[in-house]
């Protein structure tokens, strides 16, 4: 069984003011080694070779989920809404604390080096020989086991989900604002405190009044335009290749049977995909980070002058394109090979794409993934039915094309390329 704290613990967070942990389960989940782990994995990846105050972690990140998750229930329960299931209160704090507790070094640049998924890491190690499912085994044998369903989004009741996971949830209204507040942007600046008091609990989902409707309205419009400004700003994207690269090379080297000088556990398990639990917690960017430090000493040149250039922060350039097709991407590659330079790792091209909202068409079945207007009148409507704002920056909105490209090797054989091809490259 759990209980509530006999005093109340609580965390100053820039960002809400104040995180407050009123249960034995959440504080004893907080000080976990799994959890405690977020603190060494920044949030926002390598965006803070973009943004100098991007230091912020997925620890308090998690913090701010469950404290937005808190407040919702609260308001819930405070205003007697029969459509909320109270026995599920402590089942929703837990899962959004604990949401992220399966993401790696450097969030998503990793799992997209190696194909990993971090729900996947953070089910595991929810019912895994962890001190997080100790602890939650404290409230039943099978309270592992249903966090995980909430993570998955598979959970018999899907209000819970909804809390954590959709598109107006918790997870997203923490990391908009964290995100703009520490990367120093107004784009995420939404008026969270209105979209709460207008969340009500109704036919087993989270839906949103109708007078709420410009508030979401604006949180869409923020989410927008941080994708596009923050998350896909291009130096960004330039210091993930460069991250995915390191990986790629070292991976390689680790199948042909080099012999590195610097290679701790688990990075070799890491490359052959083959890690426990275990294993996989001790992957953090302390850990990453001194490895590459010391591959820059390594005997394979190529590797050591990646790593290089990630913690000197000597980002690779770009150009922009509006198009760009696989004959042009087919030349470009033969003409850096012919004059020395190595197509795979000197040249990269990127195509950001995002979906700020996918549009509800009447013919769909509700599954979660819409937002829905409460009427006076107790109807549903889909916000995009309704809102012009939200119909305009529905679908998916592709950017323009990025190449990048190591500067200074271009510029020393720029006598040796075609000249429209220099020319394309600014050098």
């Amino acid at each position: 069984m759990y209980r509530s704290l006999r005093e109340e613990k609580v965390f100053k967070d820039p960002v809400h003011n104040y995180v407050h942990v009123q249960d034995e389960i959440i504080w004893a989940l907080i000080n976990t080694p799994e959890f405690q782990r977020l603190r060494r994995i920044r949030q926002l990846g390598t965006s803070y070779l973009t943004f100098h105050g991007a230091e912020h972690s997925r620890f308090s990140h998690s913090l701010g989920v469950y404290e937005i998750t808190r407040r919702i229930i609260s308001q819930f329960e405070r205003s007697g809404y029969s459509g909320w299931p109270h026995e599920e209160r402590l089942l929703a704090l837990c899962a959004a604390l604990l949401h992220d507790l399966g993401h790696g070094p450097f969030s998503h640049s990793i799992e997209e080096a190696f194909d990993m998924n971090h729900e996947d890491w953070t089910c595991k190690i929810l019912v895994g020989d962890t001190q997080v499912a100790e602890v939650l085994r404290r409230v039943s044998s099978d309270f592992p086991e249903k966090v995980a369903a909430v993570i998955r989004k598979d959970y018999e009741k899907p209000i819970v989900v909804n809390l954590v996971s959709s598109p107006l949830d918790a997870d997203r209204m923490d990391y908009l604002l964290r995100d703009a507040y520490f990367t120093g942007v107004n784009y995420g600046t939404i008026d969270m405190d209105r979209i709460l008091r207008m969340l009500r609990p109704f036919q087993g989902r989270v839906v949103v009044k109708e007078s709420g409707m410009h508030a979401v309205e604006d949180y869409l419009m923020s989410r927008y335009q941080m994708y596009w400004q923050v998350y896909f700003h291009p130096v960004t994207r330039s210091s993930e290749i460069l991250l995915r690269q390191i990986f790629r090379r070292a991976k390689e080297l680790h199948q042909q049977g080099y012999g590195f000088r610097f290679l701790p556990d688990p990075l070799p398990g890491l490359f052959e995909r083959e890690l426990t639990v275990t294993e996989y917690l001790l992957l953090d960017e302390a850990l990453v980070q001194t490895a590459f430090m010391q591959w820059t000493n390594e005997e394979d040149e190529l590797l050591g002058s990646l790593c290089a250039r990630f913690l000197d922060r000597r980002l690779y350039k770009y150009v922009e394109l509006d198009h760009i097709d696989m004959e042009m991407v087919d030349q470009l590659r033969s003409a850096f090979a012919q004059v020395g330079l190595n197509a795979e790792y000197d040249l990269e091209i990127d195509f950001p794409t995002d979906l700020p909202y996918d549009v509800f068409r009447p013919d769909d079945e509700l599954k979660g993934k819409e937002i829905l207007l409460l009427d006076r009148q107790d109807n549903l409507r889909e916000i995009s039915e309704v809102s012009d704002i939200v119909r305009s920056i529905s679908g998916l909105h592709r950017g323009r094309c990025h190449l990048y490209y190591p500067k200074e090797k271009l510029e020393a054989v720029k006598d040796q390329l075609p000249q429209h091809i220099a020319q394309l490259f600014e050098v």
